[in-house]
């Protein structure tokens, strides 16, 4: 019995000390490098900063056209892509700015509003872009009246 166990722990000795190579001289030193410019460039996000989120057209006529500009500030460190831009209905329509926006540029999103609906009407815009949260919301407001349907004639009731 005592032979087995001087004999398992001989070969337990010889398996530990036998595997214990030098692990970081298996490192490849340029695949570190690699990495990390990897790593800084993954932290370097867009950031869209609007001078305002909302924009009100106050009372306006049915069916007038209507329309604003919301400027924003790539106040990130990446070049800032917009996607996509588009509204809750077809009554609403942004045109996104073409091309990348540098980091401390300005652009630009025209928004049009055809003036459809009547009373208090509130659309939301979506703008999807590359930035941290991935879209970013803009609203427009307006009160709507109904245009006057004209004159009503008045004269003789017939019978």
């Amino acid at each position: 019995m005592k032979k087995i166990f001087l004999a398992c722990s001989v070969f337990a000795m010889l398996a530990f000390t036998g595997c214990k190579e030098n692990a970081a001289s298996k490192v490849n030193t340029a695949n570190v490098a690699v990495a990390a410019e990897r790593d800084a460039a993954a932290k370097q996000i867009p950031v869209m900063t609007f001078e305002k989120s909302e924009h009100d057209f106050g009372t306006i006529e049915q069916n007038t056209p209507q329309e604003t500009v919301f400027t924003f500030t790539n106040t990130g460190n990446a070049p800032l892509i917009i996607t996509d831009a588009k509204s809750t209905c077809g009554c609403t329509v942004p045109k996104k700015p073409e091309g990348p926006v540098a980091p401390g540029e300005k652009g630009e999103l025209l928004v049009k509003f055809n003036g459809s609906g009547q009373n208090q009407v509130t659309k939301t815009i979506t703008v999807t872009a590359n930035t941290e949260k991935g879209q970013e919301l803009l609203r427009i407001k307006a009160f709507v009246n109904p245009k006057n349907a004209g004159p009503q004639a008045v004269g003789p009731v017939a019978n």
